[in-house]
């Protein structure tokens, strides 16, 4: 039955039309934003892993920060301990060849002051965002901490883990080359102010190649022309200890250096990982996104003329009354 009240088949090209155009309003939407999730209403599952997975990049991509100003502290502290030890190595040299017959010590002795000298301004000035790890004063901290990854249980449970080195005490994977601590005794977590490598060579003076406050009771290495050979023997050996001790702590620098080095690289692979599958959920296909616009956009057009043929189809009825 044909009527010029209801168009049947103008509603149904209408409704129709407007099926389509929300399509292609989605699907502009998908390509300008590129995502084909963008917001809950549209798959409230992936938008809220999603979204929990964008939070763990942005803490991710803290601690990748976190670990490369912790690389930066350790370079700093490592370079600082390679320029303490060619500095030694100088004062080592300058002490032996004070043992040879007819040399000036004094003149050799305003060398090693100058060497000295040199390893204050070296321990001092290896500071990095105010961490210093070669001069430990009052405020250090035992332990350096520092940040490695962010992690997400299968409870939902969130963790921070750090890789913590121990620096001064007993097992410590990192000794310093001064003790300014008004706490101690001794001096003793300072390579440069510790009395024990003069004790471990058996010498029958307490040397040490810096002293300070805490070691006042320490000689600092000095010779003059009445030093004897005998002397000059047990400095040789005391310098000689704060050297291995020294390169024992740059191997250690070294091999917090790698580790951190691994973490870093690790965490960026795994900030790449987790947002290949942030897109798998939620971003759209551009290809497919495309081919329907085009498909869309050429059935938009077929419908506009199929609704511009039933629309006409009541003026057909008005001839037959003519």
């Amino acid at each position: 039955m044909t009527s010029i009240r209801t168009n049947v088949a103008s509603m149904a090209a209408l409704a129709t039309l407007r099926h389509i155009s929300d399509a292609l309003d989605l699907t502009r939407s998908r390509m300008a934003s590129g995502e084909r999730v963008g917001q809950s209403s549209e798959n409230a599952a992936y938008w809220s892993i999603a979204a929990t997975m964008k939070s763990d990049d942005k803490a991710l991509g803290a601690v990748q920060d976190a670990l490369n100003l912790g690389s930066a502290t350790v370079d700093v502290a490592y370079e600082g301990m390679q320029a303490a030890i060619s500095v030694t190595d100088e004062i080592k040299a300058k002490l032996v060849s004070a043992s040879q017959p007819g040399v000036d010590k004094d003149k050799v002795n305003s060398e090693i002051e100058q060497l000295k000298g040199q390893l204050k301004s070296i321990a001092s000035s290896a500071t990095f965002n105010g961490v210093n790890w070669l001069t430990i004063t009052d405020d250090s901290d035992q332990t350096a901490k520092l940040a490695a990854s962010f992690y997400r249980d299968l409870d939902g449970g969130v963790f921070l883990e750090t890789i913590e080195n121990r620096l001064w005490t007993s097992g410590g994977t990192i000794s310093p080359l001064i003790d300014n601590r008004s706490n101690s005794t001794t001096g003793d977590a300072g390579i440069l102010t510790s009395t024990r490598f003069s004790s471990e060579a058996g010498a029958s003076t307490t040397y040490v190649l810096l002293a300070n406050d805490s070691n006042s009771g320490a000689t600092e290495v000095s010779i003059g022309a009445g030093t004897t050979s005998e002397q000059l023997t047990d400095m040789i050996k005391t310098v000689d200890g704060m050297l291995q001790m020294m390169a024992d702590s740059g191997a250690n620098f070294g091999s917090i250096q790698a580790r951190m080095e691994i973490q870093t690289e690790f965490t960026a692979k795994l900030r790449d990982w987790m947002s290949r599958g942030i897109g798998t959920l939620v971003d759209a296909n551009m290809n497919e996104e495309a081919t329907r616009l085009k498909a869309l956009t050429t059935q938009q057009q077929l419908t506009l003329q199929a609704l511009s043929i039933a629309n006409s189809q009541p003026q057909s009825l008005l001839t037959l009354f003519n």
